[in-house]
């Protein structure tokens, strides 16, 4: 009754073996389950099957295999006289290290194909019950939820270091494994899916810790990044980002994915301000950054490309500083001929990865949360109706497009002014919707002659469209909706400019 035990029972078993055949020699008894046992023992490590311990079969196709007092009675015992009294009386040996791992409930359902009978069968119950048990018990159990905690626990057990408060730290690591896990299957069977489309009645969120950004909005304000998973996105080089950074960096990945051509956007405080096509990433950096090469300094540039030498060395000549670069992947080498210049070395956060936007969005709102779908529609699908002016050649069609998907992502009332695949202004975040117009005109000056323009919502009034008609704008793509959608059909009419209407819009708050 004196020997350590320890269980190990894995779906994952990355480190099972190493970590079975540590504890061996510090002079645990090991007990798994049928899989894990006979892998351990096939690696030459000696383990008792649970059966074996409680003298009761797997049953149930293993649906049932540690459910039972011999094993849980081992974990919950306390150190006390009590208890140990009643583990000799009932012949149960005491359970000092606990390694459990979950069926992979969450990678099954990230699947819209997979049937709920495939998805009820990843249900795990004993192990989630396994890791509460352990945790509950810290005092004197050493719980391990994850492969990645197998390596320190040999190395704190073989020096003696199996403090209190590391076993705390297991405990509350393994209760966070056990509340994420139900929160997946909570929200499966009653959370929002893109099948249900609807929200349920109470919100379980489930995210990890990625990294802790050096501070928020403003200095004085603490921040930090968590996902629910793998972002798809990897950080390369340079410091963490900020609140701030991340959000510019979701901004400039999720417009420069809208296009298929090689594209370049800058984004600024969590606007475009430069974007363009061109035939490849260089090209279309050096089109983007002339755009709006004031505003640029100090923003972020994203890529729908690989970047390669010719883009990197776009990028040196300018001379301009950026805080993130971000594309699908970089050209060997690329990454550190970029940290060379002067104003990036240490300074320059790369990313590299595809990355898809969540299905859900939150905000924090009066003590609460708003939740809504993601405008995850790529703008190109949007269907458009030609409601005024004479027809257009099918590079005028393109620019709209081009200018209709950078509106998507400029903020409120925005109108954007684009020419030859490239923004010529961005005028957005204004109270009213003739101001950003009557920007944009400014800005583009003589070169909005012959341009596109997009808003990102109705004209209500015949003011703004004729704004951009006098700029000698060609044509204008809008929602319709409203009601001042006549006048401005026959403001169109008498200025002679292409007027489309979108079947839906992209406005964002």
């Amino acid at each position: 009754m004196a020997v350590s035990a320890a269980l190990i029972a894995v779906y994952d078993k990355t480190g099972a073996v190493e970590l079975a055949r540590g504890l061996a020699e510090l002079g645990y008894r090991i007990i798994s389950t049928g899989g894990t046992a006979r892998r351990l023992r096939r690696a030459g490590v000696k383990a008792v099957e649970v059966a074996d311990v409680t003298a009761f079969p797997e049953i149930l196709g293993g649906r049932v295999k540690t459910l039972h007092p011999k094993i849980f009675g081992g974990i919950l015992a306390r150190a006390t006289a009590s208890h140990r009294k009643q583990l000799t009386q009932r012949r149960i040996a005491p359970i000092d290290v606990v390694a459990v791992n979950l069926y992979p409930f969450e990678e099954t359902v990230k699947s819209t194909a997979v049937s709920e009978g495939k998805a009820v069968e990843q249900i795990d119950i004993g192990g989630v019950a396994l890791l509460r048990a352990a945790a509950k018990n810290f005092e004197r159990v050493v719980v391990l939820s994850s492969p990645s905690q197998y390596d320190e626990a040999l190395e704190r057990l073989r020096a003696g270091k199996n403090e209190k408060g590391w076993r705390r730290e297991l405990a509350r690591e393994a209760f966070a494994v056990t509340a994420r896990y139900d929160a997946a299957v909570a929200n499966y069977f009653g959370g929002w899916t893109p099948r249900r489309r609807r929200f349920a009645d109470h919100l379980l969120l489930e995210y990890d810790k990625i990294t802790d950004a050096p501070y928020g909005e403003n200095p004085h304000q603490r921040a930090a990044f968590y996902g629910d998973g793998d972002t798809g996105l990897k950080q390369l080089a340079g410091p963490p980002p900020s609140y701030n950074n991340f959000l510019d960096l979701a901004a400039a990945v999720d417009l420069a994915n809208e296009f298929r051509k090689p594209a370049c956007v800058v984004v600024k405080h969590n606007s475009p301000c430069g974007v363009a096509l061109g035939v490849a990433p260089a090209e279309a950096f050096r089109r983007a950054w002339a755009a709006d090469a004031l505003s640029a300094y100090g923003g972020i540039v994203a890529f729908n490309k690989a970047v390669d030498d010719a883009a990197a060395a776009a990028m040196m000549a300018k001379g301009i500083f950026f805080h993130i670069c971000a594309a699908p992947s970089f050209k060997r080498g690329v990454v550190k001929y970029l940290r060379t210049a002067k104003r990036w070395t240490d300074r320059l956060r790369v990313f590299a990865g595809k990355y898809a936007r969540p299905r859900l969005e939150y905000r924090s709102v009066l003590g609460g949360l708003l939740a809504q779908e993601a405008d995850r529609r790529p703008a190109a699908r949007d269907r458009w109706k030609q409601v005024a002016g004479p027809e257009v050649p099918s590079g005028v069609l393109e620019d709209l497009r081009f200018a209709w998907a950078v509106a998507k992502y400029a903020r409120s009332n925005a109108v954007v002014i684009a020419k030859d695949s490239v923004t010529l202004a961005i005028g957005a975040g204004s109270v009213n919707r003739l101001w950003p117009a009557e920007d944009a005109v400014r800005r583009a000056g003589e070169a909005a002659r012959g341009a596109v323009a997009a808003s990102d919502g109705f004209f209500p009034k015949a003011d703004t469209p004729e704004a951009l008609c006098r700029a000698g704008v060609r044509a204008i793509v809008q929602p319709a909706g409203s009601k001042g959608d006549e006048l401005v059909v026959e403001l169109a009419q008498k200025y002679g400019v292409a007027l489309f209407f979108a079947d839906g819009r992209h406005f964002r708050h």
